[in-house]
């Protein structure tokens, strides 16, 4: 039977062509990208185009999230094999790692787009579209969750990050490396991610507001005396999850009143949890009630709380699931 593969266009760089000012701005639909494609009718694939977004990534909310994984269940109830969604690269990272913990059972989900847009030359939509398309058809790929496929790499959502501003090779899995490579245009995955942990997109998804805040030497903490009116806070602390001293009895009162997730700035790497015991270490203050981050960078610690949060998890469950990721 042939594998049928939906292709969900959300706007981004892929989809850019220049306006009057001579800026670039998401016009593209899915059928058009998908036109753009070389090869497509030699994989024998069903493949259909959905536009759901013409929108850049930093414009996705939490909404759109929610729809999107509406659309993907759609896909999927009909027969869909995988699925590949389209969106700015700006994003990426947030959208599939919230695909990852939303989009249950083992058919592929694979988010992917372009640093180049259609309008330059040698742009790389293209490339990564057909190589997100082979993906999400092969085998190998079901069970794994959500995927990044970008320059012929594919990634974990849970480990990807965008490290470039303007490279073609933008994203990486720092301290892991790619699951597998898409070679003459096969895919090979030579490892897995590990076990997922799923979370319904629960009733106040759209309601909850969590933030990231930075530490950095000299701070004084006087951004986290401004967290008010959040459910919820990701600090993103230096090294293996520290603040300086002045910082703490701040911390500590934020974290009195409402789940702080301690996570590190550092890019790679996991959270420590029992090394350190100076006043600002880890220890020091998981002990005043901040909940480690596990191996999760800050801005994929705030997708999980986000989502948790929305589902009225208590602090006990909050704590129970980032241990999963640790």
């Amino acid at each position: 039977m042939t594998k049928r593969i939906t292709v969900i266009a959300m706007g981004g760089t892929i989809a850019m062509t220049p306006d009057a000012g001579g800026g670039v701005v998401p016009t593209l639909t899915a059928d058009d990208l998908l036109a753009a494609v070389p090869g497509l009718a030699e994989l024998d694939l069903e493949i259909t185009a959905r536009t759901l977004f013409s929108l850049p990534s930093p414009s996705i909310t939490f909404a759109h999230l929610a729809t999107l994984v509406s659309a993907i269940g759609e896909e999927i109830a009909a027969g869909g094999t995988g699925v590949v969604i389209t969106q700015g690269t700006d994003t990426i990272e947030e959208t599939a790692f919230f695909l990852d913990l939303t989009v249950p059972g083992d058919t592929p989900v694979v988010v992917t787009g372009a640093m180049r847009h259609p309008s330059l030359a040698g742009p790389d939509g293209p490339a990564n579209l057909l190589a997100g398309i082979r993906v999400a058809a092969s085998p190998a790929a079901r069970g794994l969750g959500g995927l990044v496929v970008f320059a012929d790499e594919v990634h974990a959502a849970r480990l990807v990050r965008k490290t470039h501003t303007a490279s073609t090779g933008a994203f990486v899995s720092p301290g892991f490396g790619p699951l597998g490579l898409v070679v003459e245009g096969e895919p090979r995955l030579l490892t897995t991610p590990g076990a997922r942990h799923c979370l319904p997109v629960g009733p106040r998804v759209t309601e909850v507001r969590v933030g990231v805040v930075p530490t950095a030497l000299g701070d004084d903490g006087a951004l986290l005396r401004c967290v008010d009116g959040f459910d919820g806070l990701v600090l993103a602390g230096v090294g293996a999850g520290h603040v300086p001293e002045p910082v703490v009895p701040v911390l500590a009162d934020v974290a009195a009143r409402m789940p702080v997730v301690l996570a590190s700035r550092a890019g790679a790497g996991a959270m420590l949890t029992h090394t350190y015991s100076y006043p600002g270490s880890e220890v020091d203050l998981i002990g005043r009630g901040l909940i480690p981050s596990g191996f999760l960078d800050p801005y994929k610690a705030r997708i999980l709380l986000h989502l948790l949060l929305a589902s009225d998890a208590s602090r006990t469950e909050i704590t129970r699931t980032f241990a999963r990721f640790g």
